[in-house]
């Protein structure tokens, strides 16, 4: 990774997209349970709200990360979105590159010297 290639609202916009897809591993859910696994998952560190989660969700399916389907639940149409192939990849590339970035930082926050994990 290139030190020009770092953008930080990217960055942060990447995560969103990473948590989201972390927990489509599980299987298919549908938004609203997308937005509990999140915050439960994260300690209630990470939370999405109503118009930050479904851009994400229709930007993450016009890219062939997630497919969208429709299920009839309790009586109304709910949209329940499932990992594909190409979001596992994205999962696992982007991962990574979490891993460097963060690395990088504590390296630079810790100081010379200091050991990292």
């Amino acid at each position: 990774m290139a030190d020009d290639d770092f953008d930080v609202q990217g960055f942060a916009r990447g995560i969103n997209e990473l948590l989201i897809l972390s927990t489509l591993q599980e299987g298919a859910k549908h938004g609203y349970q997308i937005a509990i696994d999140v915050e439960e998952g994260s300690n209630g560190l990470f939370r999405f709200r109503h118009g930050t989660l479904y851009p994400i969700l229709h930007r993450l399916e016009e890219a062939g990360h997630i497919r969208g389907s429709w299920s009839k639940e309790e009586g109304r149409r709910r949209k329940v979105y499932a990992l594909t192939e190409k979001g596992e990849r994205h999962l696992v590339g982007g991962s990574d590159r979490v891993d460097v970035i963060l690395h990088r930082l504590l390296g630079m926050l810790r100081g010379p010297g200091e050991v990292l994990p």
